[in-house]
């Protein structure tokens, strides 16, 4: 189909022309917002060469929108969390500066670890969800899931001749991240797999992972002593490691609750 081409159109066949073209082109913003931008350039004068950059770029801006959300909806986060939602003054063992760094994504693109490590209540999960949705709106593909099901997911998988591809798929992503590692013992076998997918990653793709264990307590999850080294060492070379302290935040927010209801 094409479109006839005429000069001199009126304005109601001019914004047809508009809406037709841009649905065989595949412009949804310009196609939505053409005329109240057509309005605008017309009220403040704008040239040619203006109005038409303003078009492009409000589409230009629209995709990305749309790659960004797309993304974030395919790296699984159980939660909405952003760091402009994190509460830093309850928490004064992290440096702000740090955490905003961190969301620059330098370390992703070098490669680079993030361990999250301390006391349950703390904000791991929030910044680990947090910073994985700052990867993903900076253009990074990213993967959250948490550590038990990942190692389900790769015993499945063994079992069903399917671990190389899955091992793979868990590769290709920029950053993989991986919540509550230590919640739960790994028995060898699921131990040995979570090490053949940060084996596949290493000095490759990112990994960030969010603990409530100290590394000298992992043995109580990785029993075999000499593997549970072998992973620490994968995820500390060259990473970032943060210790959220040992302080609840949701405890705390908890107990004030309860304080200020039995005041009224």
């Amino acid at each position: 189909m094409s479109l006839p081409r005429q000069r001199g159109l009126t304005e109601q066949a001019a914004t047809t022309a508009v809406d037709q073209a841009c649905r065989m082109l595949r412009l949804p913003t310009i196609r939505s917002q053409f005329p109240e931008l057509a309005e605008t350039a017309e009220r403040k004068q704008m040239s040619y060469l203006g109005f038409l950059a303003e078009l492009l770029l409000a589409e230009c801006d629209d995709r990305a929108r749309r790659r960004s959300e797309r993304r974030i909806k395919a790296a699984g986060f159980p939660r909405d969390k952003s760091l402009r939602k994190f509460d830093f003054d309850a928490n004064p063992n992290l440096d702000p500066a740090m955490i905003h760094t961190l969301a620059k994504c330098e370390w992703i693109k070098k490669g680079l670890s993030l361990c999250l490590i301390s006391d349950s209540g703390t904000g791991k999960s929030h910044l680990l969800i947090a910073l994985g949705t700052e990867a993903a709106m900076a253009g990074y593909r990213v993967k959250y899931v948490l550590a038990t099901k990942l190692v389900n997911e790769l015993v499945e998988a063994a079992g069903e001749k399917q671990l190389t591809k899955t091992i793979a798929r868990y590769g290709r992503v920029d950053l993989l991240c991986i919540d509550e590692l230590g919640y739960m013992e790994l028995d060898r076998r699921g131990a040995e797999l979570l090490f053949q997918v940060l084996t596949e990653r290493e000095e490759k793709n990112s990994v960030a992972i969010a603990s409530n264990e100290s590394f000298s307590s992992w043995t109580k999850t990785f029993t075999d002593p000499r593997l549970c080294a072998a992973i620490i060492d994968r995820l500390t070379f060259g990473g970032n490691i943060i210790e959220t302290g040992t302080d609840s935040y949701r405890l705390a927010t908890t107990r004030a609750r309860a304080e200020q209801q039995a005041a009224r």
